[in-house]
């Protein structure tokens, strides 16, 4: 009963996508091809996401195909087939785990996921051929265990997932939602609590209710750049010295470097050690899914 329901909610989650992105023109209905996505040209950016989405490059020699995969016989299905899952037309809906608002194990490790970085470093490997060879944490269904790119198609991989700008990375829905008629009951006013409660904390704001880069600084750093050092009075700005001339005769006269460090050329990248595993391990073999 839980599964159909399931089923019902994600049908329905696919017809409201479709529709909107229809009437938003991203989606075209043809007959011959039900769904189709017309992409502007210069639109690069479009293009990378878009080719992510299903596995393949949008540039370089192998735009359009798909990664080089290195697989192994697969042990245990590890997809997700079974329980409050349902599946259709490439839409998942994935019931299964719920966080409550005191299980405060689960909440870290739902923020941990969330804050995790793109790639894990220590799985990210060069081979001998200067292929990037990517290990998953976990084989999928398939067998699939390492991932083999170039660098250049790891950066556009990489690129894919860049926000774009002026976009909301965190959306409400329900009571909280922006449209909510109740918001104003839900949500508290925008001078409430969150402005100081003390002379000290108000001190730290400037004119936009923003703190100042200088307390800024103390918070994180504990750099105090507003005391002196020497007499402990409060320091401020008396002039700003522009001119290359009159800034190197006053550190040359305090006893300071007026010359700057030279700048160290620029080096590559780290020399990964190269996991003869690779070549040697008789359970993984190539799938050359071009």
């Amino acid at each position: 009963m839980a599964v159909s329901f399931i089923q019902t909610v994600l049908d329905k989650i696919i017809k409201k996508t479709i529709t909107l992105l229809e009437r938003r023109g991203f989606l075209v209905k043809d007959n011959e091809e039900p769904l189709s996505l017309t992409i502007e040209s210069e639109d690069t950016f479009s293009q990378i996401q878009a080719s992510s989405a299903i596995y393949r490059f949008a540039t370089g020699p192998n735009r359009g195909k798909k990664a080089l995969v290195l697989k192994t016989i697969p042990n245990t299905d590890h997809a997700s087939g079974t329980g409050l899952v349902a599946a259709h037309s490439g839409f998942s809906l994935h019931a299964g785990v719920a966080v409550g608002g005191g299980e405060r194990k689960k909440l870290e490790k739902l923020a941990r996921y969330i804050a995790r970085p793109p790639i894990a470093q220590e799985r990210l490997r060069l081979s001998d051929l200067g292929q990037v060879i990517y290990q998953l944490k976990k084989p999928y269904s398939d067998g699939t265990s390492h991932i083999v790119m170039s660098p250049l198609e790891l950066m556009e991989k990489i690129t894919a997932i860049i926000p774009r700008p002026r976009v909301h990375l965190t959306r409400f829905h329900g009571v909280l939602a922006p449209h909510y008629k109740y918001r104003e009951l839900i949500v508290p006013p925008k001078k409430g609590d969150s402005l100081p409660s003390n002379e000290n904390d108000k001190n730290d704001l400037d004119n936009k209710n923003r703190v100042t880069w200088a307390r800024l600084l103390k918070r994180v750093f504990d750099v105090d750049v507003e005391t002196c050092g020497v007499c402990g009075g409060k320091i401020k700005i008396i002039a700003a010295i522009k001119e290359v001339e009159v800034i190197k005769k006053i550190l040359d006269h305090i006893g300071m470097p007026s010359v700057p460090p030279e700048i160290a050329s620029a080096r590559g990248p780290p020399d990964f050690a190269y996991d003869d595993n690779f070549s040697h391990d008789t359970n993984l073999f190539f799938s050359d899914n071009l």
